[in-house]
């Protein structure tokens, strides 16, 4: 058994049997001249409903150092990544995405800032060849949480980049069942160091990003790390509520003073009506997603539940 530091490298897939073959051998090559340190590579599979987990077994049968958990079902975008994160054991580990959008090759630069003495290293992506509307969403995005968040939070990260076991084990005794992970490592403190990067076009395979998983992600990250939203439905409700006061008395007044030649009619009155209804439900459904984020603390289910693991020690 090799006596040298362990590096973990974690990877989730879904449906990636096109893309976890060039991925390995990418990954491999781009450790290969690093000697000072043995290396597991950990694919998590989220359940894919094609080939990826014979192809991921057929790397593990030829090469001990190829770790698969797979899930016993999909538990989603956020919750099997992270889980694959923590069953790292190495004294750093490095995250990336099977869609090969994430360079293997930044790996050797990720290790030497961190034998800099960086804690957390993030590669960000303030350029990517992907869909042009979609990125420029995504940085206003992280450009609106940064200005209302308690902590600065990384602009134009993915997760891509390499931690540290110290502040995985932060992470650890946290326990967060549903994390912004993002958000997480920025609220610890640690000085980060960032790596931009143009993020190539996904060449293989269907993104699993659609409407939702981005609503998902950005609505965890500003519940889990800001409390403005309520406050300003907060001071929303008292200014509009300031505001129908005086109109109504505006009304009444020159309603008494032009009594024959002011009709009111009920057009203002159903206006005012459907505009304080969908000002009311767009506040409720804010409140529901932070009573939804409560929900998930309370309910404390496992993150994933494995269905097996291949060449793990036991």
């Amino acid at each position: 058994m090799s006596k040298l530091p362990l590096i973990s490298i974690v990877t989730p897939c879904f449906n990636e049997e096109e893309n976890v073959d060039e991925l390995y051998r990418r990954v491999k090559a781009s450790v290969s001249n690093i000697d000072k340190y043995a290396f597991e590579f950990i694919f998590i599979d989220n359940h894919s409903e094609d080939n990826t987990v014979a192809k991921l077994k057929a790397l593990a049968a030829n090469d001990p150092t190829v770790k698969i958990i797979v899930n016993t079902r999909n538990f989603g975008h956020i919750r099997s990544p992270y889980y694959g994160i923590l069953q790292s054991q190495g004294v750093a580990t490095i995250y990336l995405a099977s869609d090969l959008q994430d360079p293997p090759e930044m790996i050797p630069e990720f290790i030497r800032y961190w034998e800099e003495g960086y804690k957390l290293v993030m590669a960000t992506k303030p350029h990517s060849q992907g869909s042009a509307w979609i990125h420029s969403l995504r940085q206003s995005y992280y450009r609106f949480l940064d200005g209302i968040s308690d902590i600065s939070v990384v602009s134009d990260s993915t997760g891509f980049g390499l931690y540290d076991k110290e502040v995985l084990d932060h992470l650890r005794t946290i326990d967060d069942p549903y994390p912004f992970l993002r958000g997480l490592i920025c609220e610890l403190g640690y000085e980060i160091k960032t790596i931009p990067f143009t993020q190539p076009r996904r060449l293989r395979g269907i993104s699993k990003n659609n409407f939702y998983t981005l609503y998902d992600i950005a609505m965890l990250g500003i519940v889990s790390h800001s409390k403005v939203p309520i406050r300003i439905m907060a001071f929303a409700g008292l200014a509009l509520g300031a505001i129908s006061l005086l109109v109504a008395m505006v009304f009444l007044v020159l309603k008494l003073l032009y009594w024959d030649s002011f009709p009111m009619g009920i057009a203002p009155a159903v206006i005012g009506l459907f505009f304080l209804f969908g000002i009311q439900l767009m506040f409720i459904g804010v409140l529901g997603e932070y009573i939804g984020t409560i929900h998930t603390y309370v309910q404390r289910r496992p993150i994933v539940v494995e269905k097996e693991r291949v060449n793990f020690d036991k």
